[in-house]
Parts: structure tokens; C-alpha cells; sequence
């Protein structure tokens, strides 16, 4: 009996220590990535966990504790999460570990900082074969592996692609539209109380005066597509008829856009006015535009019940990230590429050159046009002014307009800013009607978008120094990233876990069948974000914060009204009558979107460092300043194209373009040799 006894404790014993060896195998991945702040980590910050937060799968986490959607990935890959991440941007992030990486495993960086910083990050290209799901998607989507790629001659890819969605549109135009019904709809003439008088016009027509312009629209089925005309011979062009007339009434100024729309286009949207704006079949173009901007401006009363509304506005107006969104809406209303570019401000000619459109002539043109607009008022004060105001403030107040941004989050303020049983709709619309110089000869009037998605400019990379004295680490890491293209990763990377997600649900989305999110998941997500899916995944789930997120769980989150604008953009997209840039090298390379980063030597780098007067005058971040904004508050120093050649000679954009083309070329080559 004793030996019996002697025996079983001796196996407890082997099994115990088996079980400790076990545990003492699981890698710890060593984990300096986020998003952009404390609280969009892979871990819960003090704030966000408070005392303790419970999320809608039942379970409790507190401050360190890891998001529920790394949890999840800890026990698929068998390891162990330590968050190194110190809630910076993902550039101050690269920066503040770039002496340390002995200390760390996976860190955030900006691509092109990644890609520059090579020799100190794990070369994924040459793992590929180690990461099939990662390998095939570069494999279908050439653009994309040409915007990862460090150096065409090795191939090398240094860092994991983000994508916030991928092959869709992405900021949108957004309007009050019960404004615009309130003005425009309806029989007889439109009467009011009270309004104010137009501001003297500065604004000059962009769009024909005379002849007839014709345009695809979705018909109102949004099944079918039919051609309609503007034909400016039956009215004339209705800045220039304004103009004519100069300061008026706020009321005389909308029964001439209402004469106007009726005339233009025969009857064709006849008292439902509104929807050249915001239908289905929507043919706004930046005359219509502006023409209905002094309209809304000129009659708060109507509209608002005060004496004062402004007309465009960003989102923070004292915020240079935000603001340049009207530099984006700007190239679109003027049909100006380059402004909304995937880098930088380069573009691709018919020709298949590489172009920057802070050299160009026509973007300072259409910045002039807007700060012409501005001159009438139709722009925010706090805008032209930098004061602090934001979207919020302006829908909750009846007090702005018209935006340009991302619908989900955006049209989220329906619910929580608007009265919307008293008809308060923020919708987007479609994307205005402009003349793009597409290689068709005198160019086309169409419907383009260069808002569209593809690699961001962050990524995640992998440590040399950290992996090497991590055993096991870099294995683990490469599964992670494989995981994350996987079908199923993709899925827990955007959604969250399963216990977020309706089981045995799905919906088609893009041509795909999709989970369907949680009952409690979707009430969380107002009561936590206030219907914000970002900041609810990024904040309280932890997923979307890098690889590959799918739209699908975004738009379930999309209150009604913002799926209805985006619906009317969608179904326009899938029929044609809105074109866009596309994630290959297109035959016509007007059509080929610019990749995110370009493949750069280390002589190259050097030379680019030294161009800061170019980079630091067109900055897109938050506190920084951009030449473009100015214009359109201040106007242009001298002429349009000496504002060009001053950027080209001054700033040497000459030689910064000639850089990027050398890039672009061998980008080019490095493609064709892939595709023998």
C-alpha cells in the first residue's frame, strides 16, 4: 500500500511539474500597439474600466485587464498578451520604442516610418509562405502589396496593413436635408414669415452657362439608371442669374433655385425639388450648391427659428485634422485630384504619371472658389476663425448645415443630438457633379469620388531585436497575422468575440453572408458610444484597432437614416454612375489609386527629410497648418499658378516629385514583374 502511495504521489508530482513546464512554454508576446490613444489599446485603461465594466458578455474587466477580443486571441493562439503600448499616436509610439525594441515583440508605427526603419523589423515577405491566408490576399489585391512593399529589388514588406474597410467609398457629403425639403418642395411659390438678405455674391459659376450638360442618375427604384439633362438654355446658370440680380431676400433667392431646378431639368423632379440634392437620383453639381447654401443661410427663421445658420462647417472647427476636410470637399465640387489622395497629395495622369496637386494651378483655383464662398457667409465663422465647435454642438443647436465626413459616425448624432420627431434628418448625400479631366477630350462631367478605402497609413511590425531573445515569439506573431486575414479572424478582428455576435445569424452584405451583432452588443454600443461603432470597438471590444476590418459590423451599427444615404451612394456606385479610384494599375492610370507608401532608398529618405518647408505648409494633422485651408480663408497670395510655382521652386516640390516618380517607376516595374 505504501509503494502504491509512493507511486501516485510521484506522478502528481511529474504531472505537477509537466504542468508548470506547460505554462512556462506559453510565449508572452510583448505588445506596443493601439490605435492612437490610452484608451484604444489592447488593454483597458483606468477610464474606460472605471471600477470595473461589465460588457454584454457577462464577463467584468478592469483597468489592465486585456479587451475582450484579445482574450479571445490568446486562447486561438495559445499565448500570452503583455501590453508595452504607452497610448501614443502610432508614429510616437514607433518613435518612443525605436532605441528599445530589445524590450518589445509586435510595435505601432506609421507606414512609411516602418518601412524606413527596415532593418530593425522582421522582414514579413520573407514568411509569406508561413502566412497563406495574408499571402493570398496580397496575391488577389496587387495595389495593396505594392503599398506594403519597402524594396521593389527584395520584395520586402516590414509591416501588417491596416484596413478601416477596403474597396468602398469613405467620407461623404452630409446635409440637414429637411433643410432642404423645408425650401424647396412643394407647390406655388415658398413664403416666410422672415428672412434675411443675401450677402453680395462674390462666387462665380463653375458650370456652363449656356448649352446642356447630360448626366447618369439611379432612377428612383435604385435598380436602373437614366440619363437627365441640365439644360442651361431654359433658365441659364443659376450663380450667374443671381449674380445678375446681386443682394436679395432670403425668399426671392428660393423661389429663383426653385424656377430654376424646374426649368433646368423640365419638370423632371417636379414639387419633390429636394431630391436633385438628396434623392436617389440626386444630380447636384457646386453651382446648385452654393446657389442653395445663401438660401439656407437667408433663412434661419424658417429653418431654424433664429436669426443665424451656418452653412458648411468640419467637424472641429479649431482643428487642422477636421478642417482639411473642405480642402476634400473642394477637390471634389471642382473636379481637382490629388486633394483626398491616398499619399500625400499625389495622383496618377491618363498617362500614367505621377502627379501632386500642390504644384497644380487648378487646386488653388478651386481653394479660391471657396474662399469666394466664404466671402458670402456660407462657410462657419468658427471655421474661418478656427474657434472651438464641432459637429455635435451644430447639429444639436439647429445651427450648421452641411459637412463632409465618415455617415456611421456622423449620422449617430441623429439620434442623440437631433429632434427627430420633428422631422430633423442628417443624411448623407450623393457626391456632386464636376468636370474631371479623365482623358476624355475637354473632360467629363460626371460623379468621381477619391475617398476611397484602401491601406491606411499605420501599421503594426514585428521586433527583430525583441523576437530574437524571445523563443517562440516570432512563430506566434506570424499566426497572428495570418489569423487576422483568415475568414474567421477577420470576423473577431471587426466584431469581437461570439458572445457579441448573434449565433447562427447572418446577413448578406457586399454579396456576403455576415454575423449579425448582438441585441446587448448594439444597446451597449449607445450606451458606452453613443452609437459610435469605432469608439465603441476600438474602446471596449478591442478589436478594429489594426489588420483587416470588415464594414459589415459598422453598418449594422448605422442608425436608419445614415443606411438610407448611404444605400442611395452604394446602389450609384454598384451601377456606375459614381466612378472612383481602383486598387490596381488600371489601364487608363487616371483610375489607379496612388499606393499608401512607395518603396524608398535609404539616399532617397535623406533627400525627402529635407523638403520640411513642403511638408510642414500642407500638414493634415491636428496641430498643424495647411497652405490650402489658409486659402480658403484668406484668399490667394497673388495668382493661382504662382501659388503653384512658388510649392514647385521655393518649397522644391520639382525635386520631391521627382523622387516620388523615381518610386512610382519602379513600383510600376516591380509590378509587371510580379504579374510574369
Amino acid at each position: 500500500m505504501k509503494k502504491i502511495l509512493s507511486l501516485l504521489l510521484a506522478l502528481a508530482l511529474v504531472l505537477s511539474l509537466a504542468g508548470t513546464a506547460a505554462a512556462d512554454d506559453v510565449v508572452t508576446l510583448r505588445m506596443a500597439v493601439g490605435y492612437n490613444n490610452a484608451k484604444t489599446g489592447i488593454t483597458f485603461d483606468a477610464e474606460t474600466a472605471g471600477e470595473g465594466v461589465t460588457l454584454a458578455d457577462g464577463n467584468t474587466y478592469t483597468a489592465g485587464s486585456l479587451k475582450p477580443t484579445w482574450v479571445a486571441l490568446q486562447e486561438i493562439l495559445g499565448v500570452k498578451f503583455e501590453s508595452k503600448y504607452q497610448g501614443n499616436s502610432a508614429k510616437d509610439e514607433f518613435a518612443h520604442w525605436k532605441d528599445s525594441l530589445g524590450e518589445v515583440d509586435m510595435v505601432s508605427g506609421q507606414a512609411s516610418q516602418l518601412s524606413e526603419n527596415g532593418d530593425l523589423l522582421i522582414n514579413l515577405a520573407e514568411h509569406l509562405d508561413e502566412m497563406p491566408n495574408f499571402k493570398a490576399y496580397l496575391e488577389a489585391n496587387p495595389i495593396v502589396r505594392l503599398s506594403i512593399t519597402a524594396d521593389v529589388e527584395s520584395g520586402a514588406i516590414y509591416f501588417s496593413p491596416y484596413f478601416d474597410g477596403v474597396n468602398d467609398i469613405e467620407r461623404m457629403p452630409l446635409m440637414r436635408v429637411d433643410y432642404v425639403a423645408k425650401l424647396l418642395d412643394g407647390e406655388g411659390e415658398f413664403t416666410a414669415e422672415a428672412s434675411k438678405d443675401t450677402a453680395a455674391p462674390v462666387y462665380e459659376p463653375y458650370m456652363p452657362t449656356e448649352g446642356e450638360v447630360e448626366i447618369d442618375v439611379v432612377a428612383l427604384d435604385g435598380k436602373t439608371v437614366e440619363t437627365i439633362k441640365k439644360n442651361y438654355d431654359a433658365y441659364g446658370n443659376i450663380i450667374a442669374k443671381m449674380n445678375e440680380k446681386g443682394a436679395m431676400s432670403g425668399v426671392e433667392a428660393v423661389n429663383m433655385l426653385r424656377e430654376y431646378i424646374d426649368k433646368t431639368y423640365d419638370g423632371y423632379y417636379g414639387t419633390n425639388r429636394s431630391n436633385l440634392f438628396i434623392g436617389q437620383n440626386a444630380a447636384w453639381d457646386a453651382d446648385e450648391l452654393v446657389a442653395l447654401l445663401r438660401c439656407v443661410v437667408a433663412n434661419p427663421q424658417t429653418l431654424n427659428g433664429t436669426d443665424t445658420i451656418e452653412g458648411l462647417y468640419s467637424r472641429e472647427d479649431n482643428n487642422n485634422q477636421r478642417r482639411v476636410d473642405l480642402v476634400r470637399l473642394a477637390g471634389h465640387l471642382f473636379g481637382v485630384r490629388g486633394l483626398e489622395s491616398r499619399q500625400d497629395y499625389l495622383y496618377i495622369d491618363v498617362d500614367g504619371n505621377l502627379k501632386d496637386a500642390r504644384q497644380n494651378a487648378d487646386a488653388y483655383e478651386a481653394m479660391a472658389k471657396m474662399n469666394a464662398i466664404a466671402k458670402e457667409g456660407l462657410i462657419s465663422s468658427a471655421f474661418l476663425n478656427g474657434e472651438e465647435l464641432n459637429s455635435s454642438k451644430y447639429l444639436e443647436n439647429d445651427a450648421g448645415f452641411m459637412s463632409y465626413d465618415y455617415n456611421q459616425t456622423q449620422t449617430a448624432l441623429n439620434a442623440t443630438k437631433l429632434q427627430n420627431d420633428a422631422g430633423e434628418k442628417y443624411m448623407a448625400v450623393m457626391v456632386p457633379v464636376a468636370k474631371w479631366q479623365d482623358g476624355t477630350e475637354g473632360g467629363t462631367f460626371m460623379r468621381f469620388t477619391e475617398s476611397w478605402r484602401s491601406v491606411k497609413t499605420d501599421g503594426w511590425a514585428i521586433s527583430k531585436a525583441g523576437t530574437d531573445n524571445n523563443p517562440g515569439a516570432l512563430e506566434k506573431l506570424l499566426a497572428l497575422i495570418d489569423y487576422a486575414y483568415s475568414e474567421e479572424g477577420t470576423i473577431l478582428m471587426s466584431y469581437g468575440p461570439k458572445a457579441f455576435i448573434k449565433e447562427g445569424e447572418t446577413f448578406l452584405f457586399n454579396g456576403k453572408e455576415m454575423p449579425v451583432i448582438a441585441d446587448a452588443t448594439k444597446a451597449e454600443l449607445w450606451e458606452k458610444a453613443a452609437g459610435n461603432y469605432t469608439n465603441y470597438a476600438r474602446q471596449f471590444l478591442g478589436s478594429t484597432l489594426s489588420f483587416m476590418k470588415s464594414q459589415a459590423f459598422e453598418f449594422q451599427c448605422t442608425i436608419d437614416i445614415g443606411k438610407e444615404g448611404a444605400g442611395y451612394i452604394s446602389n450609384a456606385i454598384g451601377l456606375g454612375t459614381i466612378k472612383h479610384p481602383e486598387l490596381a494599375i488600371t489601364e487608363n492610370g487616371w483610375y489607379t489609386s496612388v499606393p499608401t507608401v512607395l518603396p524608398t532608398t535609404n539616399e532617397e529618405r535623406d533627400e525627402l527629410a529635407t523638403y520640411s518647408d513642403l511638408n510642414s505648409a500642407f500638414d493634415t494633422a491636428k496641430g498643424g497648418e495647411n497652405l490650402f485651408v489658409n486659402v480658403i480663408v484668406n484668399g490667394l497670395e497673388g495668382d493661382a499658378a504662382a501659388m503653384a510655382e512658388k510649392v514647385t521652386m521655393d518649397m522644391y516640390g520639382d525635386a520631391y516629385l521627382e523622387v516620388k516618380t523615381e518610386q512610382w517607376l519602379r513600383d510600376v516595374a516591380y509590378y509587371q514583374s510580379l504579374a510574369q
